[in-house]
């Protein structure tokens, strides 16, 4: 009995450091959409960058059509997730690929300089890829994201760099 009271005891302050954190379940389902907005622009970071990462080396420049198609494989799994994560909270994610985004940001951005050996860029739908010591390697990836919650609909297009 004196354990569980210790227990009891120790748990108490962990549980108010918890609510007092703002970690409460339904605190980003309340939020405003620019907040998930900035939520789901995290997870999108992080889904661009591991999805362009898994391939790296597999394709020469080439075969550039299947990098994508890897690359995109990939990224579905990530946005299909996002997608679904919050609707039973009344939050709605819609990605969709820009490719006027892309194709802009290819013509514009692609990595040059000194000391860069890098090839050209090229867009394929919202992914922009970039020949690399004759490897395909994917630099850039331009989305459309809504955000629709019970306070209203957002809509940002953002390129993300790899």
């Amino acid at each position: 009995m004196t354990h569980a009271a210790v227990i009891a005891v120790a748990l108490v302050p962990m549980a108010l450091a918890y609510h007092q954190l703002g970690y409460h379940e339904d605190v980003s389902a309340s939020a405003e959409p620019t907040a998930n907005g900035e939520n789901v622009a995290r997870t999108l970071d992080r889904a661009v960058h591991a999805s362009a990462t898994r391939h790296d080396g597999e394709y020469s420049w080439g075969d550039r059509e299947a990098a994508v198609a890897a690359f995109e494989e990939t990224f579905a799994g990530y946005v299909d997730e996002i997608e679904s994560s919050r609707v039973e909270r009344g939050v709605v994610y819609r990605v969709d690929e820009n490719g006027t985004a892309a194709r802009r940001w290819a013509e514009t951005e692609c990595p040059t300089g000194p000391n860069r050996e890098f090839g050209p860029c090229e867009s394929f739908g919202g992914v922009v890829v970039q020949e690399r010591a004759g490897e395909t390697a994917v630099v850039a990836v331009a989305t459309d994201v809504r955000v629709t919650t019970d306070r209203g609909v957002r809509w940002v297009t953002r390129v993300r760099r790899v």
